[in-house]
């Protein structure tokens, strides 16, 4: 529920520590926000799990469960220049930020219709009905999945998130379903394929006509992509949002500086504001796997070729040695180069649609519930369990309904 007091011990007194996971797994975690951007753009580290000196009994227990037998590993949270350079590059050309900003008004549309589900209401479970289906339906919309297929997608992904630090065979079924369906949408697609792209083309659609130099995504490539922009885009933003209208309820301060802004038709505190979030309690607690490829130093502790690295955002974003009074939420924070979205050539792809999601989910949410308050005892909130993630399991909320203001 709270782990900056020990983030806060081991920042001081363990910068770069090796310990033991609750999966048997042993890795360095890395928690100053100095060591923590020098690892996350070291190429010494490697993202490729082939590079892990893995134990017997820690096989198969990195990365996501169910990716290696899914063939859902040529993605770019798994792969190291060239080949990254390569798919990255291709994959750009496909996700441009124009792109995202054209799909701004699908994404309020969204926000809007799924407020409109419970506002009438006067109480909500913020996760599953808001916070959870929004990311789902959006990412599903920009890869050009059928809305007739949407909701497998959405009991799919639920099934990861359920699952999440739990058994991990749910979330291997529900990776190998989504493999299927992916392969079949992307041969459909390539089949009917058109000889230019029409305005608006979906995401896939687009991976597939992508080229670099005449070189083309495989379809493995293209199914392997196609997932990792559904797994990581779906459920930081849940947390995204998730902890950042939790943050809000819970800093009245703060959340009546941002509404007054929003009444006046200032947008700059809610930009600054989105990234103040993702610094105080980010969607991400920790980056994805890393491998050391040769021996090298970090904090001044000596990494073995073979070792997993494990950066805690959640830690170094929270550095006194880099942001001022870093406990303290303040939206408007200027000086706020936080490490929410990563660092170095695995900066998030998707960084520009998390901010447009979170942006339009907050500004909706906190202008048409103006009176929005949590509806259970801070204490009585769980988080899910698992490493790389932090979010809430619910948010319960209580507001006026909009017929009785």
């Amino acid at each position: 529920a709270d782990p900056y007091p020990a983030y806060a011990w081991l920042r001081e007194h363990a910068p770069v520590r090796r310990t033991r996971l609750p999966s048997g797994v042993e890795a360095w975690l890395v928690t100053r926000y100095a060591d923590a951007r020098q690892a996350l753009a070291d190429q010494r580290l490697s993202k490729n799990p082939a590079h892990h000196d893995e134990p017997e009994h820690a096989k198969g227990k990195t990365g996501i469960p169910g990716e290696r037998k899914a063939e859902l590993m040529t993605h770019l949270l798994n792969i190291d220049p060239p080949d990254h350079t390569r798919l990255r590059r291709l994959v750009s050309k496909a996700f441009t930020p124009r792109r995202v900003a054209e799909f701004a008004p699908r994404v309020q549309e969204l926000t809007d219709q799924l407020i409109d589900r419970f506002a009438r209401r006067g109480s909500a479970d913020l996760i599953h009905e808001f916070a959870f289906p929004l990311p789902i339906y959006a990412i599903c919309d920009l890869l050009g999945v059928p809305r007739e297929d949407q909701d497998d997608f959405r009991d799919w992904a639920g099934m990861m998130i359920r699952h999440g630090g739990g058994p991990r065979g749910g979330v291997a079924r529900s990776v190998k379903k989504m493999r299927g369906y992916l392969a079949e949408l992307i041969h459909k697609k390539r089949e009917a394929l058109p000889a230019e792209p029409a305005p608006g083309e979906d995401l896939i659609s687009a991976l597939i006509r992508a080229s670099d130099h005449g070189e083309h995504l495989t379809e493995n490539e293209a199914a392997a992509m196609a997932f990792i922009l559904l797994f990581a885009g779906f459920e930081t933003t849940v947390n995204l949002i998730g902890n950042g209208t939790y943050a809000l309820l819970t800093h009245p301060g703060q959340r009546d500086r941002l509404q007054d802004a929003l009444a006046r038709g200032d947008d700059e505190l809610l930009a600054t504001g989105v990234e103040e979030l993702l610094r105080y309690d980010g969607p991400v607690e920790l980056a994805t796997w890393r491998f050391a490829t040769e021996p090298l130093t970090l904090g001044g502790q000596e990494i073995a070729p073979g070792d997993p690295v494990l950066v805690v955002l959640a830690a170094a974003d929270r550095d006194p040695e880099r942001f001022a009074d870093p406990d303290v939420l303040d939206l408007g924070r200027r000086d706020n180069q936080h490490l929410g979205y990563g660092h170095g050539i695995h900066y998030c792809l998707g960084a520009p649609l998390a901010r447009l999601e979170g942006q339009s989910a907050l500004a909706t949410l906190f202008t048409r519930l103006p009176d929005l308050r949590l509806a259970a005892d801070p204490a009585e909130l769980r988080w899910r369990g698992g490493l790389i993630m932090r979010g809430l399991r619910t948010l319960p909320v209580e507001f006026t309904p909009p017929a009785e203001r």
